[in-house]
């Protein structure tokens, strides 16, 4: 890499710095390329990144989703070891419910190839003691769930990609991407403008306008508002080792925290990218939905917060680069798995940036270049 006052030149330019951006732009450091990572905030990870749920989930999303997910479980013990963390994941079961409404929903589930597996409703009270059995009519469990670390796994990854020589600019709002004619990219950003043979679109919401500056067909992202809260606990136990608990329709979830419970009523509410706010009608409809299945009798809300989940129509995040556009790679499209698959969904990112095949763990989950391409859905 060389600078020169607010200019520099690199091999590869990371636009974002949420998960999907850090990690990226750690593998390939890691492989040898020079790297600036550039964020439009103050503070990195201020978006949907630093508002997630935090859960690893290996049973959830479609069927590339559920085999980047499963590449990933190794990853996150590998990465708390090289970034000297204690620890990333914690073990936290998932609990699947379902009423009347929900039950066909949770049969679905429990047929699918790496679902969960069935409970009686008694026995998914005697995990989670405030679910009502009067009102339940069936349940399952997933215990390959975790919770995860998600600012420790950031912050792993912004140190890597540091002591590996990459640059950081943050309030670098990118604003102009030029293909230069002998090849590679001139990229504008605040101040700050980065010659590069190769730009990594990992923008989030945000992804398909950085296309645009550059010329390429965006991928039709859409992001949906995802809500979520905290509501204090008055209850005679414990309740740290609950499991998360999901109704079977995804019509709500909570998760116990120490003497609170985290909340959500799994909207998606579509929004143009910016700074995702709250509704207060949604947060009352998970109030409703929680205490009407529990008895837990939730009165009021600590604070509340919302983010961006972007999702492509297939619900697929769309990696690599266009046929067209062989120095503009996506990483983009990863809606609500985003932190959950980002370990292999980085090291991929980073292959086909390098001209190189799938790695073979996420090759042999059925993960094909061809199932992320994003010019299955380019506009």
């Amino acid at each position: 890499m060389t600078v020169a006052g607010d200019e520099l030149t690199a091999d590869v330019v990371v636009v974002g710095g949420g998960m999907a951006g850090v990690s990226v732009a750690f593998e390939l450091a890691d492989l040898g390329a020079s790297v600036v990572l550039l964020e439009a905030e103050v503070q990195l990870a201020q978006h949907t990144t630093g508002r997630s749920a935090a859960m690893y989930l290996p049973g959830y999303g479609n069927e590339v989703v559920r085999g980047l997910t499963r590449a990933s479980r190794t990853d996150f013990d590998r990465l708390a070891e090289r970034f000297e963390l204690a620890t990333v994941l914690s073990p936290r079961a998932l609990l699947w419910i379902a009423d009347e409404g929900s039950q066909a929903d949770l049969d679905a589930e429990l047929a699918t190839a790496f679902g969960p597996q069935p409970l009686s409703v008694a026995e998914a009270v005697e995990r989670c003691g405030c679910l009502r059995a009067d009102v339940l009519t069936g349940a399952a469990v997933d215990e390959a769930a975790d919770d995860i670390d998600v600012m420790a796994l950031h912050g792993g990854y912004l140190r890597g990609l540091r002591q590996a020589g990459g640059a950081v600019r943050r309030e670098a709002r990118v604003h102009a991407v030029e293909h230069l004619p002998g090849g590679g990219w001139e990229v504008r950003a605040g101040s700050t403008t980065v010659r590069v043979a190769t730009v990594v679109d990992a923008a989030g919401a945000w992804a398909d306008e950085v296309a645009a500056l550059a010329g390429v067909p965006t991928v039709g992202l859409r992001p949906l508002r995802r809500t979520l809260f905290t509501s204090p606990v008055a209850w005679p136990e414990p309740i740290d080792e609950w499991p998360l608990v999901l109704d079977a329709g995804e019509r709500f979830y909570f998760k116990p925290e120490h003497d609170q419970v985290l909340i959500s009523p799994a909207d998606e509410t579509p929004q143009a990218p910016g700074d995702a706010r709250h509704e207060p009608e949604d947060v009352a409809l998970a109030l409703d939905l929680v205490n009407e299945r529990t008895t837990l009798g939730l009165r009021s809300v600590r604070t509340a917060w919302a983010g961006l989940r972007s999702f492509v129509p297939d619900r697929t995040p769309v990696v690599g680069a266009p046929e067209a556009h062989p120095g503009f790679v996506w990483l983009a499209g990863q809606g609500g798995y985003g932190i959950q698959l980002a370990p292999a969904l980085a090291r991929v990112a980073a292959r086909l940036v390098a001209g190189e095949t799938l790695p073979e763990d996420v090759a042999i989950e059925g993960v094909t270049a061809e199932s992320l391409a994003p010019d299955r859905v380019m506009r």
